[in-house]
């Protein structure tokens, strides 16, 4: 017992050296450490001012406590009793007035921030308005101004506001974009929930689902795509083009049966399920199969074997997804997904 003692007490220091050179790793696109966005910056600097003020506060009652362990420890022959600070008027003062000076000087900017970033932009017309909802386990993003509507990656343009109204199609979600914003629940029953961001850097930012919303809560992935305007009013545009469908009757007329009774492609198909125009030019398959050439990890691939992946068994990538595994044959998944993979938008 007394070896595993001290094993583990050689180790302790290891581990603890491993936690601090692992919480170091991280990426500019999930981390609120690293803000890309004045509403983070803010939000990461009420996090600097309570860190400073917790740490001080450490510090101060260390000091205190090592300096009466050493001051009054008790000393060969001492049978005296060390004098007692019960009822000491001045020090009761003090220890009370210390943490209401401290509440104070946290309270006052963050009271400040919540209001200040709880601002209504949904009737500011210079503001981008995007309607986002929430399902298991994808994003929906409608631009109703714009008469635009697509899911899982919400593209915006980097010198505007970007209006936010949130709710949910089925349980409780919650919009994050750790990056450029707080958190914003998509609660049931109609409530809708406003919030908004900037994103004055252009690039791609992660987002995620931050509720506990079911088997594939960690999968509900999306990404904002931050562009210049004229890029952004290119994609608008292109998303309000027809889309042609495949010159293949077969294959077009097993679109219409099995895809577009819920999706929608250009002008054809339903509206239920996730949009898939311009599928071909997003970053991701499903919010979670990255679209990459060079593949380095098991959830990366082409567009094209990323959507074949998805095709022939959306519950081995998403449990608990409403995509049902659709009855195709190889060779009717391959027409399929390099159709999709064609379908790129140029803005």
């Amino acid at each position: 017992m007394m070896n595993r003692w001290h094993v583990l007490k050689r180790l302790m220091p290891l581990l603890a050296g491993m936690v601090l050179l692992l919480s170091a790793c991280g990426r500019a696109d999930l981390s609120t450490l690293r803000p890309q966005g004045p509403v983070a910056e803010e939000q990461y600097g009420l996090m600097k001012l309570t860190i400073w003020i917790m740490i001080g506060v450490v510090l101060v009652v260390f000091a205190i406590a090592v300096y009466v362990i050493i001051r009054y420890r008790r000393r060969p022959g001492d049978k005296t009793i060390p004098v007692q600070v019960e009822g000491n008027h001045k020090l009761e003062i003090i220890w009370t007035v210390i943490p209401i000076i401290l509440l104070i000087i946290l309270g006052v900017p963050t009271v400040k921030s919540v209001f200040g970033l709880a601002k209504d932009y949904t009737k500011d017309p210079a503001a981008i308005q995007v309607k986002v909802t929430a399902h298991q386990y994808w994003w929906e993003f409608e631009y109703p101004n714009l008469g635009v509507k697509t899911a899982q990656e919400l593209l915006i343009p980097n010198d505007a506001v970007i209006s936010i109204e949130a709710k949910t199609a089925d349980v409780l979600h919650s919009f994050w974009i750790p990056s450029l914003a707080g958190k914003t629940d998509t609660n049931p029953g109609g409530n809708v929930n406003i919030m908004y961001f900037k994103a004055p850097k252009t690039g791609v930012y992660l987002g995620k689902c931050a509720e506990l919303c079911g088997p594939s809560h960690s999968l509900m992935d999306f990404k904002v795509k931050v562009v210049d305007r004229a890029s952004f009013e290119r994609w608008v545009a292109a998303m309000k083009n027809p889309v042609a469908l495949p010159e293949n009757q077969e294959i077009a007329e097993l679109l219409n049966k099995q895809c577009l009774s819920c999706h929608a492609i250009g002008g054809n198909g339903g509206q239920i399920y996730p949009n898939l125009t311009g599928i071909g030019s997003r970053q991701s398959v499903a919010g979670i199969l990255v679209n990459t050439d060079q593949a380095q990890y098991a959830n990366e691939g082409t567009v094209e074997e990323n959507l074949k992946r998805w095709l022939t068994d959306p519950q081995e990538v998403k449990p608990g997804t409403l995509m049902p595994k659709v009855d195709l044959t190889k060779e009717q998944v391959d027409a399929i997904s390099k159709y999709l993979a064609g379908l790129k938008l140029e803005y």
